[in-house]
C-alpha cells in the first residue's frame, strides 16, 4: 500500500498519545501532515497543548492546529475524568515550547484537502469530529477529494460501558451524523473493536522495560489511565493504518443518534440484507481484531523510540 498523508484530528486524552507515538514511529508508512485539535477528552486549552507536549517528547516538529472549543449544538463539552487533570496522566510533563499554528484547525483541513493532489489524503478522528464536520459544511468539495475517513467512535454492535453511547459520538453526535453522511471511504475503529485492546500485565511489564524518555513517559501514562480504563482505544485507529491485515470487519449502512437525548450519539448499523433494504454500505464496521498483534507492533514501534 502506498505511504499514508495524514492529518489526524485529535483530544489528547492518554490514549491519544499512544495513537500519535504509533504514527509518528512510522515515517516511512505515515506522513503525518498536521495534527489538529478538538475539545473532547479535555478543553481545547488542553488539548493543543497536549499535542505540542507530545510532539516534543517524540522528537517530532509537526504542525499543531487548535479548532474548535465546543460541540456544534451544546455551549461546551463534559470532558472524560479517566485521562488525569492535565489529560496526559499528571505525570509532570514539561510546557512545550513548539508554538501553535495561528490558522485555525478547520481552515488548515479545507486548504491542505484542496490543494494537494484529489484521493491523496487521508484523515483520521480520534476525538469528537467537530472539527471535519464543520469543515466538511465549509467547503462541500472536501468530502469527495479525500482518501479515505479512518476513526476511532460509536458503537455498531455493543452498547457503551458508562453512557449511552461512545464517548466521542455522544460529545457531539451531529457533528458524527453530518460526517458519516457526507459519502466518504470510511472505516469506523468504535468500541466493537476496542474493547479487544485490553491491557494486559505482559503489556504493562513490556511497557515498563521501555528506556527511552518518551517510552518511560508513555509506561507511566498508561499506569495511571489503565487503572480506570485498561483498554487502548485510539490507537487501534493508527494501527489501522499500519497493519490493516490485523483487522477484520464488516460492511453496514451506519447511522447515528443525533436529535434525541434519551439515546443521544447510538449508532444504529445496518448489515444483514433484510436491514439494507432501501439503503447503501456507507462504513467499514472493524469487528476483529488482533489484540496480541496490535499491541506487538505498538511495543515494536515503542521500543524504537
Amino acid at each position: 500500500m502506498s505511504k499514508h498523508r495524514v492529518i489526524i484530528d485529535c483530544d489528547p486524552g492518554v490514549d491519544d498519545a499512544f495513537a500519535l507515538a504509533l504514527a509518528l514511529s512510522a515515517p516511512e508508512q505515515i506522513e503525518v501532515l498536521g495534527l489538529t485539535c478538538v475539545a473532547g477528552n479535555v478543553s481545547l486549552a488542553a488539548t493543543e497543548r497536549n499535542a505540542r507536549r507530545l510532539c516534543e517528547l517524540l522528537g517530532s516538529r509537526v504542525p499543531v492546529f487548535a479548532g474548535c472549543a465546543r460541540p456544534i449544538l451544546r455551549p461546551e463539552g463534559e470532558f472524560a475524568d479517566v485521562h488525569g487533570t492535565d489529560g496526559l496522566g499528571d505525570i509532570g510533563l514539561p510546557e512545550p515550547t513548539l508554538p501553535l499554528q495561528s490558522q485555525h484547525a478547520v481552515s488548515f483541513m479545507i486548504e491542505t484537502v484542496m490543494t494537494a493532489p484529489e484521493k491523496t489524503v487521508t484523515l483520521c478522528c480520534i476525538g469528537p469530529m467537530t472539527n471535519l464536520a464543520l469543515a466538511i459544511v465549509m467547503e462541500p468539495r472536501l468530502a469527495p477529494r479525500l482518501r479515505e475517513l479512518v476513526f476511532m467512535g460509536g458503537a455498531a454492535f455493543r452498547m457503551a460501558r458508562y453512557r449511552t453511547a461512545e464517548f466521542n459520538f455522544w460529545t457531539d453526535p451531529q457533528a458524527a451524523h453530518i460526517v458519516l453522511s457526507a459519502g466518504i471511504p470510511q472505516t469506523m475503529l468504535g468500541l466493537d473493536a476496542t474493547y479487544q485492546a485490553h491491557v494486559g500485565d505482559e503489556v504493562f511489564a513490556a511497557m515498563d522495560g521501555l528506556t527511552s524518555k518518551a517510552g518511560r513517559a508513555l509506561a507511566a501514562m498508561l499506569r495511571l489511565y489503565a487503572g480506570r480504563d485498561p483498554k487502548l482505544h485510539d490507537i487501534c485507529a493508527t494501527a489501522f493504518l499500519l497493519a490493516p491485515d490485523l483487522f477484520d470487519g464488516v460492511d453496514v449502512h451506519l447511522a447515528v443518534e443525533h436529535q434525541s437525548e434519551l439515546t443521544r450519539g447510538q449508532c444504529v448499523a445496518r448489515a444483514t440484507p433484510m436491514q439494507l433494504e432501501g439503503y447503501r454500505t456507507n462504513t467499514r464496521v472493524i469487528t476483529e481484531v488482533d489484540s496480541a498483534g496490535l499491541f506487538r507492533l505498538m511495543l515494536d514501534r515503542f521500543a524504537r523510540l
